[in-house]
């Protein structure tokens, strides 16, 4: 069968399960099992496929047929235009999480550059908490190193499942980053913090409880605890709140990633457990609450 011939049967079998990106589904996993980039099957769909090559197609398609995420099945997911792996060990980096890379990024280089940092001072110190596959982490400290400030900043990733650290850390060595990032087993955030945290980054489990179950078929393949977020989604945000008074800098921010309709949410929870702190919330793309900033006073 040629390229053609084969991506029409994979774009029928993807449709007939249910598959709204059918054909850059189909196309993604042949190019995956012919070993070549996804445009040399545009430019050529003439070309004949072998045999152990159509049994892996084949065997692809019904993993993703099955409900299994692409990202799984090719073993990566692009993120901030890094490539990221990917498998059960840990929750797939999301889009809307890149909002929350830059402004981590943008406020990092502002109390760096903003004004002069005496000589002598210590590194700037950010926290990743629930880091998962360190997709947050691991894209700050390869921006950071583009810019050529990466010593300037400390990163501690945080995660209390050891298989998702697994998994950051060997996203991290990928990247050339291992050695800017502290990664460490542990509830949220250190109970003793030394030296305070001037960021905080957090895309917490934010889905409620009760809809969990209900998300697409794909995402019961990732942790569910990666995704649960407790009865009203909020619950270890909360916890996540109570601990910022003791680990965020005077003057520090935290930045939240949340649930399309946490917007005036967690600004309450925030005026509740943390009075007098800002809670600003900020959009995505579509317009959708999905960064909460909390600033600790002065």
């Amino acid at each position: 069968m040629s390229v053609a011939e084969l991506l029409a049967w994979g774009i029928g079998r993807l449709r007939t399960s249910g598959s709204e990106a059918a054909r850059l589904e189909a196309e993604l996993l042949l190019a995956r099992a012919l070993g070549v980039e996804r445009a040399v099957l545009l430019a050529h769909p003439e070309i004949p496929v072998g045999a152990d090559a159509q049994r892996s197609f084949a065997a692809d398609l019904e993993r993703r047929a099955a409900g299994e995420p692409l990202a799984y099945i090719r073993g990566f997911r692009e993120f901030y235009g890094l490539a990221f792996a990917t498998d059960p060990r840990g929750l797939i980096p999301r889009p809307e999480t890149e909002l929350l890379v830059e402004a981590a990024e943008t406020e990092i280089m502002r109390r760096l550059t903003g004004a002069p940092r005496p000589v002598g001072t210590s590194p700037l110190r950010v926290a990743d908490v629930g880091t998962g596959s360190g997709a947050i982490a691991v894209s700050l400290a390869v921006l950071l190193r583009r810019r050529g400030i990466g010593p300037q900043v400390e990163i501690l990733a945080s995660d209390d499942s050891p298989v998702a650290l697994e998994l950051a850390r060997e996203n991290a060595v990928g990247h050339g980053v291992a050695d800017r990032i502290e990664f460490v087993a542990l509830d949220l955030l250190p109970t003793r913090v030394g030296r305070p945290f001037e960021v905080i980054v957090a895309n917490l489990p934010y889905v409620p409880s009760g809809e969990v179950d209900r998300l697409p078929v794909a995402v019961s393949f990732e942790p569910r605890r990666a995704l649960d977020g407790g009865p009203d989604g909020l619950a270890i945000i909360a916890r996540l709140l109570d601990r910022l008074p003791d680990a965020l800098a005077a003057g520090g921010l935290a930045l939240l990633e949340i649930g399309a309709d946490q917007g005036e949410a967690i600004c309450r929870l925030a005026g509740a457990r943390l009075p007098g702190w800002p809670c600003r919330v900020a959009t995505d793309l579509a317009g959708h609450p999905r960064l909460a900033r909390l600033e600790r006073p002065s």
